[in-house]
């Protein structure tokens, strides 16, 4: 339940910085990790909502490339071998599972378990 203090503090703040606080407190909610707390090469399980979709052709190969916002940071989930996954669109809120790589800043994970909230 909100409570004077919450309202008061939410003044001032844009659209954006309110949803990604509300993303942050689903996370923290379900016991998830957080983008921002996340080392290199651990195994971790993130909840966050999907904000582009972009295919990528490497090699005749297709790459779906799903950027996902926690409200602490981005992460870059891709599912190779795949153009499309029933489900899997722009807005689409998910919880995800698999081993995080940070190259140079960037976060990924390949292949990970997901689960259509």
């Amino acid at each position: 339940m909100a409570t004077i203090k919450d309202w008061f503090s939410r003044l001032g703040r844009s659209t954006d910085e309110l949803a990604s606080d509300e993303r942050r407190r689903e996370a923290e909610f379900v016991g998830a990790n957080t983008v921002a707390q996340c080392s290199d090469r651990e195994k971790v399980r993130l909840r966050g909502t999907i904000q582009v979709l972009t295919v990528h052709p490497i090699h005749a190969t297709p790459w779906l490339e799903a950027e996902m916002s926690d409200g602490t940071g981005t992460v870059s989930l891709i599912f190779m071998g795949r153009r499309e996954i029933p489900g899997i669109d722009a807005g689409r809120d998910l919880v995800v599972e698999g081993r995080i790589s940070d190259d140079e800043g960037q976060r990924r994970i390949y292949n990970p378990w997901y689960q259509l909230l």
